[in-house]
């Protein structure tokens, strides 16, 4: 009887905060909605628009293999490449990281608020503000991109891993203590085992995000099939665009499925 009458004394509470999101998230809307300038749409808007449908749903078949130049199949696979490295070099960055930051691996929490307080200023970098100094530090091209990628991915990757170190079992853990092991036969033999499933499984998602990431990197130059895509854009090669598109479509398709099967078997 005590519980009903409580629960009727709360429900308004719930509902007046939740109705107080809800205008708060329509004022926000509005707010956001005033700000956008429109001038009207263009006259040429139908045109072009017929254009761009009209090559994309007629894509440019000879640019899937040039045997004397660029194409569409170097491009996938040198932004697959780019990927894979800045997977696996922001991967081997954030191991360190990662440990650092988890509360349990440390004995203040100072030590691993400093960790996380790193990780996060990392993560407030976007790969292409990173690519772009990365371009001019390097020079153009596909190096930058793997830079930019690398050290993008660190921040969270980093939070990743160390919330999986969080996560663990303590039980292995205070067992070898007990048995006199130290420090890196604790890491070697009760950390690791626990924590490798979880840090691939999340390497391989980090890895689906870098092949579409990658993709848009070579939009400012650096490397992979983006490059030809912006040049395809400017030149209003329509029909070079439906072909890369399609080409972009079907290898992070394929990826993703894969990935998501290895995901499954890992978890």
């Amino acid at each position: 009887m005590m519980n009903s009458w409580h629960d009727r004394v709360q429900k308004p509470k719930k509902s007046r905060y939740r109705w107080l999101i809800y205008v708060a998230l329509v004022v926000v809307y509005i707010w956001a909605f005033a700000g956008i300038p429109y001038n009207g749409i263009k006259e040429t808007a139908g045109q072009i628009s017929r254009a761009i449908l009209t090559g994309i749903f007629s894509p440019d078949w000879d640019y899937v293999y040039l045997p004397d130049g660029e194409d569409l199949l170097r491009g996938l696979l040198d932004t697959l490449a780019i990927s894979i490295l800045g997977t696996v070099i922001s991967t081997i960055v954030c191991i360190p990281f990662a440990f650092w930051a988890a509360i349990n691996m440390s004995n203040s929490r100072w030590v691993s608020g400093s960790g996380k307080m790193v990780l996060s200023f990392i993560r407030t970098f976007p790969e292409i503000v990173m690519a772009i100094l990365f371009i001019k530090a390097v020079g153009p091209g596909s190096f930058a991109g793997v830079l930019a990628l690398g050290l993008h991915s660190v921040g969270m990757l980093g939070k990743l891993f160390a919330d999986e170190v969080e996560n663990m079992e303590h039980g292995p853990v205070e067992a070898l203590i007990a048995t006199g092991a130290n420090r890196m036969q604790i890491l070697w033999f009760a950390v690791i085992p626990q924590v490798l499933p979880g840090f691939l499984s999340y390497t391989l998602y980090r890895f689906e995000i870098n092949v579409r990431s990658a993709t848009i990197l070579g939009v400012i130059g650096a490397g992979g099939i983006g490059t030809p895509l912006i040049f395809a854009l400017s030149s209003r090669n329509w029909d070079r665009v439906g072909i890369i598109l399609l080409g972009i479509i079907v290898m992070i398709t394929i990826i993703d499925m894969i990935s998501g099967a290895i995901r499954k078997k890992l978890v």
